[in-house]
C-alpha cells in the first residue's frame, strides 16, 4: 500500500539549485519543496468539508511559502512585510499542519493511503518522489522542519561586524546560546523521524524513499546538529576563564565522535545532485577539524605529566593536531569549491582560537623535520583519544496529538 513514483530530473524542472549559497557556518543540504495536492479529489466524499478545506488551506500556505523562499532561504536573512522571519513563519505553518495531517492516520484509517503526496528532492538523483502514504508526508514535514531550524542556526552563527566597522566580526553570546537550543530542537525532529515515523514503512517502501529521507541521512543530520552544538559549547568554554583543560578536551573528544558517527552514516549512500556531494564534504571537513581540537587539548594535558613518556605522547598529539588542522583547511576549501559554491565566514569561537594556538604551540614543542613525516605516518603515532560518553542529546519531540 502506498505506491512510489520518482521523476527523473529534466531541464527546467522544479529543482532549483543556486550557483552559490554564500557564507556557511551550518550546512543545510537544500530544502525539499512540496508540490500542490488536491485533497478534495481524494477525500471529498470521505471527510467533512470543513476538514478537507482546513487541510487544503494549511498545505497550500506551506507550498506557496516553500516555493518562494526555498531557493534563497539558505543564503539570506529574509523578513516578512510585518518584520517576522520567513524561516519562522514557514516553520510555524508546518507545526500547524502536522496535527491535522495526522488525523488521516487515526486508528489505522484507510485514509492514509488515499492522497498522492509529491515532494521535490535535493540530494536524490530523481527530481521528485511521490507516494500515496500520509507517513511519507509526515516524514517530509519533519525533515523540512529540521532543515529550517538548521538554516536559522546558520543565520545566527554568521559573524557580524560592529556598527562602527572597527571590530573583528563576531557572534554574540546570546546568538551562540540560542543556536544550541535550535540544534537540539532540529535533532529532536530528526530523532523522532527515525524512531517513530520510519517504522511505519515496510522494508520495501523504505528502500524506495529518496536518499534525502534515508535513515542514514536523517541520523547524520541529527548527529551534525549535536556536533555543531558541542562546537558552540567548546567555543564558549574557551572564552570562559573557569573552564579547565579537562572540560575542553572532553567537549572536543565528544565532538569527534558526533562527526565520526555522522560520516559513518553517510557512507555508501548515493548522495547526488551537488547538495549531496557537498554534504559529504562538509561532514569530512568538520570531522577533521574536530580531531584537530581534540588532539590539541589532549596534547596539552599529556604535557602536564612529569615523565618522558607523557612528554613524548604530548608531542605526538600536538603533531597530530597540526596535521589535522592543515587537512581541515584543505577540506574546507574543497567544500567551498564544490557546487553550489560557498564561503567560510570570519572565524569565531573554537576555530578562531585554535587557528592561532595550534601552529604556535606545536612549533614551540615539536623539534623535528616535518618533511620526513607524512600525514598518515604522524596519525599512526598519535596517541589514542580518550573515549567519553556523549552528553548532548536531542530534544524529546513527540508527534502532536490529532
Amino acid at each position: 500500500m502506498g505506491c512510489f513514483a520518482s521523476t527523473p530530473q529534466e531541464t527546467g524542472g522544479n529543482r532549483r539549485k543556486p550557483t552559490s549559497i554564500g557564507e556557511v557556518s551550518v550546512y543545510v543540504p537544500g530544502l525539499r519543496i512540496p508540490r500542490p495536492v488536491e485533497f478534495s479529489q481524494s477525500l471529498g466524499d470521505q471527510l467533512p468539508k470543513t476538514v478537507v478545506e482546513r487541510l487544503t488551506a494549511l498545505r497550500t500556505r506551506i507550498v506557496v511559502m516553500a516555493n518562494q523562499e526555498g531557493p534563497t532561504i539558505t543564503r539570506t536573512r529574509r523578513r516578512t512585510q510585518h518584520g517576522g522571519s520567513t524561516l519562522l513563519d514557514l516553520h510555524q505553518a508546518l507545526v500547524d499542519y502536522l496535527p491535522v495531517l495526522l488525523g488521516l492516520t487515526k486508528d489505522g484509517s484507510h485514509l492514509q493511503f488515499k492522497v498522492h503526496f509529491i515532494w521535490v528532492n535535493q540530494e536524490h538523483e530523481e527530481e521528485e518522489t511521490a507516494m500515496s502514504n500520509v507517513w511519507y508526508e509526515v516524514l517530509s514535514v519533519l525533515h523540512l522542519m529540521a532543515m529550517l531550524q538548521m538554516s536559522q542556526a546558520n543565520l545566527l552563527l554568521l559573524p557580524r561586524g560592529s556598527s562602527d566597522g572597527h571590530n573583528h566580526p563576531k557572534v554574540s553570546e546570546e546568538n551562540r546560546r540560542a543556536s544550541i537550543d535550535i540544534f537540539l530542537k532540529a535533532a529532536g525532529y530528526l530523532d523522532c523521524a527515525v524512531k517513530n515515523v520510519l517504522p511505519q514503512f515496510s522494508a520495501e517502501q523504505r528502500r524506495s524513499l529518496p536518499v534525502d529521507l534515508a535513515e542514514g541521512v536523517l541520523r547524520a543530520l541529527c548527529l551534525q546538529a549535536l556536533g555543531q552544538g558541542v562546537d558552540i559549547q567548546l567555543g564558549m568554554a574557551i572564552d570562559s576563564s573557569k573552564a579547565t583543560l579537562a572540560v575542553k578536551r572532553r567537549l572536543s573528544c565528544e565532538m569527534v565522535k558526533y562527526w565520526q558517527q555522522a560520516q559513518d552514516n553517510l557512507m555508501n549512500l548515493p548522495l547526488a545532485n551537488g547538495w549531496g556531494e557537498k554534504h559529504i564534504l562538509f561532514v569530512k571537513w568538520k570531522y577533521v577539524e574536530a580531531k584537530a581540537a581534540a588532539y590539541y587539548y589532549h596534547g596539552l594535558i599529556l604535557d602536564e605529566g612529569n615523565t618522558e613518556k607523557s612528554h613524548g605522547m604530548a608531542v605526538a598529539a600536538l603533531q597530530a593536531a597540526d596535521e589535522c588542522f592543515k587537512e581541515s583547511k584543505k577540506a574546507s576549501e574543497a567544500f567551498n569549491a564544490s557546487s553550489p559554491t560557498s564561503r567560510t565566514p570570519p572565524l569565531f569561537g573554537t576555530m578562531k582560537y585554535l587557528t592561532e594556538k595550534i601552529p604556535k604551540d606545536t612549533s614551540s614543542k615539536v623539534r623535528i623535520n616535518r618533511d620526513l613525516y607524512s600525514y598518515e605516518k604522524i596519525m599512526e603515532t598519535a596517541p589514542t583519544l580518550p573515549d567519553f560518553a556523549l552528553a548532548l542529546k536531542p530534544d524529546e519531540y513527540q508527534l502532536p496529538l490529532v
